[in-house]
């Protein structure tokens, strides 16, 4: 049963202010997720919960994007028997939203056509590094059949997923505001922009 996520928020820090996101959205919170995955003990009943909801969709193996959705991929692959693999953000010529590639090394990938794979990752909001770890995974022939995440932040990146078929599940979900650069209530407040979409 999905937590309160104000549970799994408790477990990280946060800092507000005018963030440019992986996707190129605009957003007031950004989350420090490194430290999550410093003692698995504090997040394992989170990944039991994410572990029992993606059981169901009969997996053979679980991906996730570095950094924070290849820990938490390790982890269910382990807790469930299945195999795992991990998709690295690479550089990307596009501009634009949801620029971001990731690409699976291709031994895993390989290993990974014709069967069911969920894509996990630590949080999701718009879900900018999950829907390329998508598209990476399908050129491998996966099928990728689920979407998880420890925490759903807003809606955002869950419609995207559900709208094109793929059950979305996670261990908690919280509110989450993000924009478009030219809706930005921020922007337009003047508030200075830091951005994290960089690829450094």
């Amino acid at each position: 049963m999905e937590a309160d996520g104000a549970e799994i928020l408790a477990l990280v820090t946060g800092r507000r202010g005018h963030f440019r996101m992986e996707s190129g959205l605009h957003a007031a919170l950004w989350l420090d997720l490194d430290p999550l995955f410093a003692d698995a003990r504090r997040i394992e009943p989170f990944v039991g919960t994410l572990a029992d909801a993606i059981r169901s969709h009969d997996v053979a193996a679980v991906c996730g994007p570095l950094v924070g959705g290849a820990f938490l991929a390790q982890l269910l692959a382990v807790r469930m028997g299945v195999d795992f693999a991990h998709a690295e953000r690479i550089a990307s010529p596009r501009d634009g939203l949801f620029r971001a590639e990731y690409r699976v090394p291709p031994a895993l990938g390989a290993r990974l056509a014709g069967r069911r794979v969920a894509i996990v990752d630590d949080v999701m909001s718009a879900g900018s590094s999950l829907r390329a770890t998508h598209t990476a995974l399908t050129t491998y022939g996966a099928i990728p059949v689920v979407v998880g995440a420890l925490l759903v932040l807003g809606s955002a990146g869950a419609s995207y997923f559900e709208a094109n078929g793929l059950p979305v599940v996670s261990a908690g979900r919280a509110e989450h505001e993000s924009w478009t650069p030219n809706e930005c209530p921020l922007c337009r407040d003047g508030v200075p922009l830091e951005d994290l979409a960089t690829i450094v």
